[in-house]
């Protein structure tokens, strides 16, 4: 601001070594103080409107943060209901065979029994289980697919849901394969 200053000073001078005339010199020098002035109007309104949009600005960002930090607090917390440090599963077991139901924490995968507090029997643990039921049939106690009807359809020899009452009617299908497309 002081190089302003200056230079308006050395402007004044290099009028009044121009101009001769007092009065001419005096209009000059108050016309160039009118500008100077309307110059220094525009620049404290420019100056008052940056400021007042820094300020604008200011406030979003100070908003937007306040947001990002409550959003980052609901994904801690949803981040930490999902990666608990103590790792234990919680699980519903129902003994197979004493059906007593019971709910146990497991502390790992790498278990692979746990023993029924009712009947005491050792349960085996299977992780693995879509794995293992590949060629199950569906629900069944042991995979929770319901196989077990499948395995009533065999051991009743049931077809059309139709019970089979004796071998000899069965032995009757068997003959007569062409009864099968009705």
């Amino acid at each position: 601001m002081s190089e302003i200053g200056g230079k308006y000073k050395q402007i004044m001078k290099d009028l009044e070594k121009n101009i001769q005339d007092p009065q001419e010199l005096e209009f000059v020098k108050e016309k160039f103080s009118d500008l100077s002035l309307l110059f220094i109007d525009i620049i404290d309104r420019l100056t008052k409107l940056t400021d007042a949009r820094i300020k604008q600005i200011e406030d979003q960002q100070s908003d937007i943060n306040n947001r990002v930090k409550n959003i980052q607090a609901i994904v801690d917390n949803i981040e930490n209901d999902i990666y608990e440090d103590d790792e234990n599963y919680e699980f519903e077991i129902v003994c197979p065979y004493c059906n007593y139901e019971f709910t146990t924490d497991i502390e790992d995968e790498d278990k692979s029994e746990i023993e029924c507090p009712e009947c005491h029997n050792t349960i085996e643990l299977d992780w693995n289980s879509d794995d293992d039921y590949e060629g199950c049939a569906g629900n069944c106690s042991s995979c929770g697919s319901n196989c077990n009807v499948a395995e009533d359809e065999e051991k009743y020899h049931m077809k059309n849901s139709e019970p089979i009452e004796d071998d000899e009617e069965l032995k009757d299908q068997k003959n007569h394969p062409e009864d099968d497309d009705m």
